[in-house]
Formats: C-alpha cells, structure tokens, sequence
C-alpha cells in the first residue's frame, strides 16, 4: 500500500510531536534545571559523600549481576536452542516472567521468599545473614528483572547459527568446551556483548524492585536511583536533578554502544 504525501508528511511530524512531549521536553526540562546554577553546583552535588557511595554500590551490582547472569544466560540459551524437551514452553515463559510483572511485586516476592518471617527467613533468623533490606537483597532484585536480556539476545543468535560447525568440530575429536570456546562463544559475542549491554542499562535503572529490599540508608544500601527518590522526597530538588542527569548520562553512553553493536553485527551477517 502506498501512502499519499502528505499522509507520510503528517505521520512524520504526529510521531515528532509525539517523541518531543513524552522524551525530549522532560528531559530537557531536567538537564537545564541541572546546569542552570553551573558546571561547578552540578559537580559539586555528584561528589557528595552520599552521591559517591551510592554510585559506588551501583556500579558494585553491576559488577556482581552482570557475571552471574552471563554465567547462567548463556547455557540456558544453549539449551533452550539446541534441545528440545517436555517443559520447555513453561520455561521460556518463566525467563520472560521479569518483562511481564511489575518490579514492585517482584519486591514483595522477594520478601516473601527470604524475609525474616518468610520462607527462607531462617538464612537470616538462624545464620544471620541479612537478605532482605541489605545489600543481597538488592542484588537478588537486580538480577530477577535483568534475567531475560542475555538470554533473549543469545538464543536468536543460536538459531541462526545452527549445530553444523559445533557437529564437524566434534566429529574432528574437540572437547565440548573447545568447541563452545573456539567456535560458539567467537559465533554469538555480538548478541551476548548487547545483552550485557541492556543488563547494564537496566540494572543501573532498576527502581521498582529494589526499593522493596533496600533500606535505603545513604552510604549503605542506597543506590542511584534511590538517592534521587531521597533527595526529591526530601525537597533537595536540585540534588535529584543532578543525579538524574548522571544517570541519563551513562543511559547516553549506553545507546551509543548499542547502535555501535547494531551497526558491527550488520556488517557482520553481511
């Protein structure tokens, strides 16, 4: 079907308007409350003590969510393409759980399962060890809504690959892990380097859920995204503003290296 001009002219300019009053205008609302004291107040508001500490436990999630969920994505991506067993639509269901339900109700889950008068609340009553409104419960947060992204961005992959080359490598005398690290790993690192790219991104977001398991105490379980709740909740405004400018900074940054990967993974299918 082919659309007359001005219908494609007037489609362009309403989506436009649209993509303006729903990102553009908020955002730049935000970033000229930000620099309008200066570059000095902005600075000054990200190096406080409890700016650093936060972005020091976010980046620490990070750095502990990321792994595990190569770890454990990439062989449930492998079985998910290579095997076929009874289950297995129940379990795509499950890995796409996290896009479906509400963070919120991900941290009451999660309260259930390990609070004190929860499930597991004897890890806590018995050993000690504080899961919930404490570091580990933040992590366990994380890592339930970012589940999904290596996983999703690794089996596509997988298919399109096939078993022809694992298969030769095989019939050529190779271990299983010379084959996954010779020729599936080298095959499938576009989709996993973007999946970890989009696990970054959401795990540095994340607000729902972790506010559920964190008790939000500056220097000890307050991570980005809540200090910027914090400093709005308690009328330091402009504070909020900074930090939401430092995050939508390393959103930046994170769009930037997904359209790089887009533009190298078309290059190489091609």
């Amino acid at each position: 079907m082919t659309l007359s001009p001005l219908v494609r002219y007037l489609a362009r300019y309403v989506a436009l308007a649209y993509i303006t009053v729903l990102v553009i205008v908020p955002v730049g609302l935000i970033l000229w409350r930000t620099f309008q004291p200066g570059l000095g107040e902005f600075f000054t508001q990200i190096t406080t003590p409890a700016a650093i500490s936060a972005l020091q436990l976010s980046l620490l999630v990070v750095a502990i969510v990321v792994p595990l969920n190569v770890l454990f994505g990439v062989p449930t991506a492998l079985v998910l393409a290579r095997n076929r067993f009874r289950g297995k639509s129940v379990l795509q269901a499950v890995i796409d759980l996290p896009f479906a339900v509400s963070p919120v109700v991900v941290g009451v889950a999660l309260i259930l399962l390990w609070g004190s008068a929860g499930l597991l609340g004897f890890v806590e009553n018995s050993w000690g060890l504080k899961i919930i409104f404490g570091f580990p419960g933040i992590v366990l947060a994380s890592i339930f809504v970012t589940v999904p992204f290596v996983i999703r961005e690794v089996e596509p992959v997988l298919h399109e690959l096939g078993t022809d080359q694992e298969e030769a490598a095989s019939t050529l005398g190779a271990q299983w892990w010379q084959t996954f690290w010779r020729i599936t790993l080298p095959s499938i690192r576009w989709g996993l380097t973007y999946g970890i790219v989009l696990t970054v991104a959401r795990t540095l977001g994340e607000y729902g859920a972790v506010i559920m398991v964190s008790s939000n105490l500056p220097g000890q379980s307050q991570t980005l995204t809540l200090l910027v709740s914090d400093r709005y909740s308690r009328g330091a405004e402009y504070g909020a503003y900074a930090v939401s400018t430092l995050l939508m900074a390393v959103a930046v940054i994170v769009l930037i290296v997904q359209v790089i990967l887009d533009a190298r993974r078309v290059r190489a299918a091609q």
